[in-house]
Parts: structure tokens; C-alpha cells; sequence
């Protein structure tokens, strides 16, 4: 008997490779309506060049269907020097694409040694980098905040978390921002918030990743994007929904973990796990 799951993973294998053929970057901008002057604003704190694009299904949302005003700050341009004005360039058409503002950290290439052994190696750098992010969302006060988890493996995942929170920890008591945590490298334990994703935005999201052509030249993690959301409804069924839950009829989705922060320190603001489908009205607490 013929496996009749052959023609289903065959036809997985022929999309891989037609999508290798596909253009890298240097498409038109896509659609998005005008902002009202009273936006309110979202901030993502991307580690590298493309994260705003990876875990952005939430942010394209906010964009999209709520009038939001995001702006993607570039913590870093990586680690290679020599990338760093060109992953600027792809960054900047990427954001430009998908509608995002985007700035950098710090002028001109961004900030150095953001990560956990940086953070104990060079003090006197790690208080300048927090003081300017400190610096960025006092003047900017932003309703909401993405910024990685605190154990997402990759070492300047891991430090922009340690960043952020530590800015925060620097402004007055009477700050207060929506946060939410993004996972790539490693899972969250405890993602609360599901955000499904429609077939449109996801193309517009993989398309906006092959704007960083130097990067998916050497791995075309763009054309995997479909399948790591699928894989995402796969987990936070049970994660999100608890253990024994049915899945959520999502095709694809983006896990996140969504608090407060208020009064120096995180608020619960969802009191259980909540999934949010891509037809469904986009309202947050």
C-alpha cells in the first residue's frame, strides 16, 4: 500500500524549493492604512536585524487592524562589522515594507556587547546601554513593549531582555507600559498569549524577512517561518490553553507572554492564557 502521507510531504519539499527561487527583497511596500494622529505607540526591541520580522506577527497586527504606530528599534547590527551598514539597509526596507518606523539605539552603528558576558565584562558600557534605553522609552512612553524572553538561548536575545527590564527598573515608579516577551531560539515555559496570524499577513512577514538577503543567503530561515507558526499552534494549544487542551483551529500563530509593568515591577494582566484569532477583534488589556 502507498503511503498516503507521501504526495503531502513531497509537496512540503517542492514549496522549499520553488520559494528558493523566489526574489529577496525588493518588493513594493505593502498595503497599510494611514495612522491617526493620536496613535498610540508599540515599540520592539529587536536583538538583531530580521527579529522585528520573526516574532512581528503581533506588531503587524497592531498595525494593521488597530491604527498602531510601531517603531523597531535596532539594538543591535550584529556582531560582524563589516554587515553592519548593509543589515542596516535591509533593515530599513524590511521595516519600510511592513509599515514599521524604525531607529537605532544608539548612533552609528548601534550598541556593542549586549549580552550576559558583556553585561559582566564591561560595566561601564552596560550602564550606558541601559541608561540609553532608559533614555528612549522616558521620552517616547510607549503603550506596549516586545523585547526577547530572559533565556532565548542566543546571547544578545538574552542580554536585550536583561536590558530592557533593567531600563525599566531605572525610570520613576510612575511608568507604566504593557510588556511583551518574544521567544525564537529557545521556547518560553510559560507563554499566556496565542496571536493568530492570517495567511496574508504571514506571506507579508516571510516576504519582509528576505529583505535581509545577507543573512538569508547563508540560511533561508524565511521559508521556515510558515512552519514554525504551525508548530507554534501545535504547542501553545496545551502551553497557552493548559495541559489537555484541544488546539485552537489556527493555521498559524505567534507565542508571546504579555504583563504589565507598573510600580517597579511586573503585573499580571491576563488571568489565564488567552488565544487571540486573526478574524478576531484586536484589544488589549
Amino acid at each position: 500500500m502507498t503511503n498516503p502521507y507521501l504526495e503531502f510531504v513531497q509537496g512540503h519539499a517542492r514549496l522549499k524549493e520553488q520559494g528558493r527561487r523566489m526574489p529577496l527583497g525588493g518588493l513594493p511596500d505593502a498595503p497599510r492604512p494611514p495612522l491617526p494622529p493620536d496613535a498610540p505607540l508599540a515599540m520592539i526591541f529587536s536583538p538583531h536585524p530580521d527579529d522585528e520580522c520573526i516574532t512581528g506577527a503581533l506588531p503587524l497586527r497592531l498595525r494593521r487592524q488597530g491604527g498602531w504606530r510601531i517603531v523597531n528599534v535596532a539594538v543591535t547590527l550584529g556582531s560582524n562589522p563589516a554587515r553592519r551598514e548593509a543589515r542596516w539597509r535591509e533593515l530599513s526596507a524590511a521595516c519600510g515594507f511592513l509599515g514599521f518606523e524604525v531607529i537605532l539605539s544608539r548612533q552609528p552603528m548601534g550598541l556593542e556587547k549586549i549580552s550576559p558576558r558583556g553585561r559582566g565584562d564591561d560595566p561601564a558600557n552596560w550602564r550606558h546601554a541601559v541608561e540609553t534605553i532608559a533614555a528612549l522609552l522616558r521620552e517616547r512612553r510607549p503603550r506596549l513593549i516586545v523585547f526577547p524572553h530572559e533565556s532565548d538561548w542566543n546571547g544578545t536575545h538574552i542580554g536585550v531582555h536583561h536590558l530592557v527590564r533593567e531600563a525599566l527598573e531605572s525610570l520613576e515608579p510612575e511608568f507604566e507600559t504593557l510588556t511583551v516577551e518574544t521567544e525564537y531560539w529557545a521556547p518560553m515555559d510559560d507563554p499566556n498569549l496565542m496571536i493568530e496570524s492570517s495567511v496574508d499577513d504571514v506571506a507579508d512577514l516571510v516576504a519582509a524577512i528576505s529583505f535581509h538577503a545577507g543573512e538569508v543567503l547563508r540560511n533561508p530561515y524565511h521559508l521556515s517561518l510558515p512552519a514554525w507558526m504551525q508548530d507554534n499552534v501545535r504547542r501553545g494549544g496545551e502551553l497557552v490553553g493548559g495541559q489537555g487542551a484541544a488546539a485552537p483551529d489556527f493555521l498559524f500563530a505567534t507565542l508571546y507572554r504579555m504583563r504589565r509593568w507598573a510600580e517597579g515591577g511586573w503585573r499580571s494582566v491576563l488571568g489565564r492564557g488567552r488565544f487571540l484569532a486573526a478574524a478576531e477583534p484586536l484589544v488589549l488589556p
